[in-house]
């Protein structure tokens, strides 16, 4: 049989970083907060329970590995997930656990 590669070492580097990126709590609770629309950081400290510094913090690292983006208004900033593959990644997670 032949071996077929899956993903190349390139791959390997962007997958493990996206992981990295989604083994936070804190930022899968923001994630979470932001599928139904985008949101503004006073909703998302709402809606989580999560510090405002916190919330500030997670939301730079989702924005810097594109899985939200922000749309400045005025004194306020929203976020929105622009990489709608996370929920797809988390309900498989989720499926495979509850399988196992």
């Amino acid at each position: 049989m032949e071996n077929i590669e899956i993903f190349s070492d390139q791959d390997i580097g962007m997958i493990a970083k996206r992981f990295k990126t989604l083994s936070e709590a804190s930022r899968l609770k923001i994630i979470k907060a932001l599928q139904n629309g985008e949101k503004c950081v006073t909703d998302i400290i709402k809606i989580t329970g999560l510090l405002q510094a916190n919330v500030s913090k997670q939301l730079k690292i989702l924005e810097n590995d594109g899985i939200v983006t922000c749309r400045p208004a005025g004194l306020q900033r929203f976020y929105k997930i622009s990489d709608p593959i996370v929920f797809q990644i988390c309900q498989e997670v989720c499926q495979s656990k509850k399988t196992n």
